[in-house]
């Protein structure tokens, strides 16, 4: 047993494995917004960093468009796991199969916004803030936890995964996701301007009798909530670090997934997680790069599936995954394709209606060689915000939008 110091000193010492957000007062302050272990539904969000090729991802084979425009990049009715008479996964996605089957699988076709963006860092930042016109500083998923339901003092939004917690885990004022990104190293850390600084003020604080109730104050911030936070964080610690650490921790895909079933089935409390898996801007040479990227998706959401299904949680777990465009429908001339616009999404686990949702755009009806959308991806986050997380989607998106019916909870 160690004392308010202690704790706090030894949460800030060595090298770097956790992140909150950019000031952790006000972070703090929505810590409480935390799963009710083995009761609340919680969401894994998948980021496929780069530009997902789309058409290659969710693959038309009965279009004979398709086949002309990717002469050296299609795939055949007999390589794709047939979802229908129209479309089919990419063959690298075998390991989905047992969930399509099983009717825990949706696929979303068509989704998109008006007036897309092609440059990475652009549109990457729309999807992370649900903001087309790209005047939000906050993310969506940020302020969700904020209007999540107070019921245990976790964490609300873990990332796993190297580097600062992403745009979409911002909320407001700083408040963001907590970043657990290396298995030998342990860190509290404490923004993402002056870390030094805001380190010593920390350190003051544990001190320094508090005389401001500001939130901002961390004063008043070690007063407060250092109980319910630093237990969050120094239980988390022991989850990775301790005898009884959560196995396969590691810095692929399927060892991120392996990490986040171990917490569920610990009842860390975290409601939202959030990965990576880079590689998609696939100019050149795709076929093999796609194939493998694909593979490795599909093997990490399946494993973790059956894993989430041996502790009894796969019902109330949704994997969503998005990537920041698509690409252009005719391959070029490197056996690649280029940055597009509208794509697919993938939505596995619990209360999902399995199926294929929407008509794949046409082949023959495009923008500039691109995809026309039809879903706007913000009526999938309405839907996730409202029928999933118990979210408030007008607050979070700033508008009503309506709902996917067939994303809809059982």
């Amino acid at each position: 047993m160690f004392n308010r110091r202690q704790f706090l000193t030894r949460a800030v010492r060595g090298s770097s494995l956790l992140a909150l957000g950019s000031a952790v007062p006000q972070f703090v302050a929505q810590t409480a917004r935390a799963a009710a272990p083995g009761k609340d539904t919680i969401l894994v969000v998948v980021e496929m960093t780069g530009g997902n090729d789309g058409l290659n991802t969710v693959i038309p084979y009965a279009d004979d468009l398709y086949h002309k425009a990717r002469p050296t990049l299609r795939q055949t009715k007999q390589q794709v796991v047939v979802l229908d008479d129209h479309v089919g996964l990419h063959s690298g996605m075998q390991a989905l199969r047992p969930l399509w089957e099983a009717g825990n699988l949706a696929v979303v076709q068509g989704v998109g916004y008006p007036n897309p963006d092609r440059s990475h860092f652009e549109a990457m930042d729309i999807w992370h803030t649900a903001d087309p016109k790209r005047a939000a500083t906050t993310g969506w998923l940020g302020r969700a936890s904020g209007e999540m339901e107070n019921r245990s003092g976790g964490v609300p939004i873990l990332h796993v995964g190297t580097g600062k917690a992403p745009l979409a885990a911002t909320g407001a004022q700083g408040r963001g996701a907590v970043s657990v990104g290396d298995q030998n190293s342990f860190r509290l850390e404490l923004g993402n301007g002056d870390r030094k600084d805001s380190r010593r003020k920390l350190l003051e604080a544990v001190t320094t009798p508090a005389t401001s109730t500001d939130d901002d104050d961390p004063l008043a911030f070690v007063q407060r909530r250092q109980v319910q936070t630093l237990t969050a964080v120094e239980n988390l610690r022991e989850l990775l670090e301790g005898p009884r650490a959560i196995r396969g921790f590691g810095g692929g895909l399927q060892q991120k997934f392996q990490l986040i079933a171990g917490l569920i089935a610990r009842g860390f409390g975290t409601r939202i997680f959030y990965v990576s898996l880079d590689g998609f801007d696939t100019h050149a040479d795709q076929a093999p790069a796609h194939q493998q990227l694909l593979t490795q998706l599909a093997t990490g959401i399946g494993e973790f599936f059956r894993e989430l299904k041996d502790t009894g949680n796969d019902s109330r777990v949704r994997v969503l995954t998005f990537s920041e465009f698509g690409r252009r429908v005719t391959e070029n001339g490197s056996r690649g394709t280029d940055h597009g616009a509208a794509s697919c999404v993938l939505l596995a686990g619990g209360g999902v209606k399995g199926g294929v949702v929407g008509k794949h755009p046409s082949l023959s009806d495009l923008d500039s060689d691109d995809l026309k959308y039809h879903t706007d991806f913000r009526s999938l986050y309405a839907t996730l915000l409202d029928d999933w997380l118990n979210c408030d989607s007008k607050s979070v998106l700033g508008a009503k939008w309506d709902h996917i019916k067939a994303l809809a909870a059982r």
